[in-house]
């Protein structure tokens, strides 16, 4: 066989195992309720938050949100 051909081959099946994967992410995410969204969504952010704030990072450029100027 053709090593090109192999190599279409190849990337046809690429094509494929990609398409399937996004099709189930996409059926998974259809399936929550826009409740749900909201509730990962701020769940997400609050992790977010949580490692910055522990990684020794601060917000507004590490100044005192009290202190103007």
């Amino acid at each position: 066989m053709n090593k090109w051909k192999l190599l279409g081959l190849a990337g046809l099946a690429g094509v494929a195992a990609t398409g399937a994967i996004i099709a189930r992410d996409e059926r998974r995410r259809a399936q929550m309720t826009p409740e749900e969204v909201r509730a990962r969504l701020r769940q997400r952010l609050a992790d977010a938050e949580g490692s910055g704030s522990r990684d020794g990072q601060t917000g507004s450029a590490g100044r005192d949100p009290g202190v103007s100027g």
